[in-house]
């Protein structure tokens, strides 16, 4: 990893101030979205104009972005030295980043792209797409392919770790310790591909994506709903021998 070099006001405004700011409106805009808008914590699914498209579309995106977020998890959030330290060696780790990350990227892609197709010819759910929904596909789908870039490029053409310069400044971050030399230093790459990913976290409230924290746990503890007829006999006919109505 190259010195750190001075720390000028700008690389102070986008490294360190831009990701707070857009971490605080996403922490936020959350409480409020659920405070005063539950009826709008929704995916506003658009199943019934059309499914076909659907089918295809939605199981490519959402495993192939799950993906995408255990391979942040790990390249981000893990640090370099704890990897190395179950055998993990750095050609390993790289060959598991290159290959999965390039595939489940192709795959978001197409699957976002199916989506996007959909959602723009089928003319129920183009009614149905709000102002909000545009920008949100449009910084989405621009975070998903500076990162497939980063992803191909780092890998195989560059020589520049981002282990050792935007993990580090990421985990910074969020320890209230962040070192905006770090991502000074890195490609332009990676600082745009950084910069698009804290425009989603601050848009992310305001968007359908609200619902990646809507989990139908109260169905595990809902008691079960009991049918019970008000008539004796169902319909017109005597029941047969045998399978009468046990009382």
């Amino acid at each position: 990893m190259n010195a750190p070099q001075p720390t000028g006001g700008m690389d102070i405004l986008l490294w360190v101030v831009v990701p707070y700011v857009c971490l605080t409106v996403f922490v936020v805009g959350h409480f409020w979205r659920y405070r005063y808008d539950k009826f709008g914590w929704t995916t506003r699914s658009s199943q019934l104009y059309e499914n076909r498209l659907l089918r295809l579309g939605s199981p490519l995106f959402h495993f192939g972005i799950l993906i995408v977020l255990l391979g942040h998890v790990m390249g981000l959030g893990i640090p370099k030295s704890w990897t190395e330290a179950v055998g993990i060696s750095e050609d390993l780790y790289h060959i598991m980043a290159v290959g999965m990350g390039t595939v489940a990227g192709f795959c978001t892609l197409a699957g976002m792209s199916i989506l996007i197709y959909r959602r723009r010819m089928v003319g129920p759910v183009f009614s149905a797409t709000t102002k909000t929904d545009k920008v949100m596909y449009a910084v989405l789908g621009t975070v998903i392919v500076l990162g497939l870039v980063n992803t191909v490029i780092a890998n195989l053409f560059g020589h520049y770790d981002y282990r050792e310069g935007v993990s580090v400044w990421f985990r910074g971050v969020f320890r209230f310790s962040p070192h905006p030399e770090l991502m000074a230093q890195a490609p332009l790459g990676f600082q745009l591909h950084g910069l698009a990913a804290f425009l989603l976290f601050a848009l992310w409230p305001f968007t359908r994506l609200v619902h990646v924290f809507s989990a139908p746990l109260g169905y595990f503890a809902r008691p079960y709903i009991v049918y019970r007829s008000r008539d004796d006999q169902l319909g017109n006919r005597a029941p047969r021998r045998g399978w009468e109505r046990v009382k």
